[in-house]
């Protein structure tokens, strides 16, 4: 059942958030499952058919708040993650700065386990198309498999290809919007510059300033403008009014954000 439709009660098959101060789990309701905690048992059984918003109890007696969890939240509990991922405060941006909505055509290389991949299905949807490009087979199958967790692989083409060595294998003057999370950008631009539409733009995620340097010696040869870099550090704060202060530990440097405009 997909995260997208929505209903007052819980239904077998919904992804749920079980939730106190001390508890919070995140789970597909399944007849006949249970879930151990540090406070007690919980039967999934019990949670069907409770409107969103109630307490249920476990076997101990501890009350838990049941509500539907967002796309991230899941994500980040129940994705398999063999290889780096794009946060969500990376994402955000990225799809803000980039205009990316409903109905459009966004490519991305590479796919790696389908946490960019995810989001941009989130936001092309009902009527969009992501495209995804990744050299290695194994990572495409976790993806898959990741983005189904979500009902939003529907909205999602996944092509196994080298880029690199092989191109992009699309019409010119093609996508809404790019991304490109690789080892070596700055050797696919001139397929980027090519397949993008006037007036939209390329998104280069790496982890090394070394590589946006490369970057910045070739965009311009390739036929874009307007750069801009970015990194996008996080930290959250205590929300207790008694100890209201950063938290120990951020959420620092995860990747710089090169964004490039096709005129």
């Amino acid at each position: 059942m997909s995260i997208m439709e929505r209903c007052d009660t819980v239904r077998e098959g919904d992804w749920v958030l079980l939730f106190s101060d001390k508890v919070r789990i995140i789970a597909r309701v399944e007849r006949g499952k249970q879930i151990c905690t540090i406070r007690g048992i919980i039967r999934l059984d019990d949670v069907i058919g409770v409107r969103y918003g109630s307490k249920v109890r476990t076997s101990l007696g501890h009350e838990l708040t049941v509500t539907r969890p967002r796309i991230d939240e899941i994500m980040l509990e129940k994705y398999e993650r063999p290889t780096q991922v794009i946060y969500p405060k990376d994402a955000a941006y990225i799809i803000l700065r980039s205009g990316i909505g409903p109905g459009n055509i966004v490519v991305e290389s590479g796919c790696g386990s389908g946490f960019m991949t995810t989001f941009l299905a989130w936001y092309v949807r009902p009527n969009g198309k992501v495209i995804t490009y990744d050299a290695r087979r194994e990572f495409i199958e976790i993806a898959k498999k990741n983005i189904s967790l979500l009902g939003l692989d529907k909205y999602v083409e996944f092509r196994e290809r080298d880029i690199l060595r092989d191109g992009i294998d699309l019409p010119d003057n093609y996508a809404d919007a790019m991304i490109l999370d690789m080892g070596k950008p700055w050797e696919a631009l001139n397929e980027a510059y090519r397949v993008l539409k006037s007036g939209t733009t390329l998104v280069i995620y790496v982890p090394s300033i070394l590589q946006v340097e490369r970057v910045l010696r070739k965009y311009r040869s390739a036929g874009f403008e307007d750069p801009e870099i970015v990194e996008i550090l996080q930290r959250k704060w205590k929300p207790s009014p008694d100890e209201l202060r950063p938290d120990t530990w951020m959420i620092a440097h995860t990747g710089f954000l090169v964004f490039l405009r096709k005129p």
